[in-house]
């Protein structure tokens, strides 16, 4: 690893240019005087392609834009029914605890009296 090791590279970059010219110099020599294969005779033809191919399904109509907004309109309202009806259910579900409730809780003041009475 002294001096001696560095030299040759030292040299090299010196001469750099001289270097790479000579290198692509040669190349350039090398690719136009090199001997080429001849291509490989052809073989036999080969023999006829046979595709299998499979039934296709009927074709299917296109679908417009008013199928795309009845469809739409079909979900919205599905949604809008089932929204009603569990808005109704939850309703008599609150009704139906406020009167038990009601029922069981005595009169909290002596002076109140319930309007409807339920025998």
């Amino acid at each position: 690893m002294g001096y001696t090791e560095i030299v040759p590279f030292t040299l090299l970059c010196s001469r750099g240019s001289l270097f790479v010219f000579t290198f692509m110099f040669a190349f350039v020599l090398a690719s136009l005087f090199a001997v080429q294969a001849p291509a490989p005779a052809p073989g036999p033809a080969p023999g006829p392609i046979i595709v299998e191919t499979v039934r296709q399904p009927p074709i299917t109509r296109e679908i417009t834009m008013g199928d795309v907004v009845l469809g739409a309109v079909g979900f919205v309202g599905v949604v809008m029914i089932a929204a009603a009806i569990a808005g109704l259910v939850a309703g008599i579900v609150v009704v139906l605890l406020k009167r038990s409730r009601d029922r069981a809780a005595g009169p909290t003041d002596p002076g109140h009296s319930r309007l409807r009475s339920s025998g």
